[in-house]
């Protein structure tokens, strides 16, 4: 059985949705562009969230490997 590693799951999820969480408790939901092995990441067409509800749209944003608590790809 082959054993995935992290960034094999990121790798996978490129160019689809993705729901992101940060320390700060937002949570970014948009389409994974590229990260970087520090797990850096760029979304594009992206909503913020806060308590479920979207609060803004935005384009693309990047987002800090470092300020990440949760990466969801389904």
């Amino acid at each position: 059985m082959e054993q995935a590693r992290p960034l094999d799951a990121l790798n996978k999820a490129r160019d689809k949705r993705i729901l992101v969480e940060l320390k700060n408790n937002k949570q970014y939901i948009g389409k994974l562009k590229s990260f970087d092995i520090h797990i850096n990441i760029v979304l594009e067409d992206v909503e913020e969230r806060a308590n479920g509800e979207v609060t803004r749209k935005l384009g693309t944003i990047f987002i800090r490997g470092d300020t990440i608590t949760v990466i969801s790809t389904d």
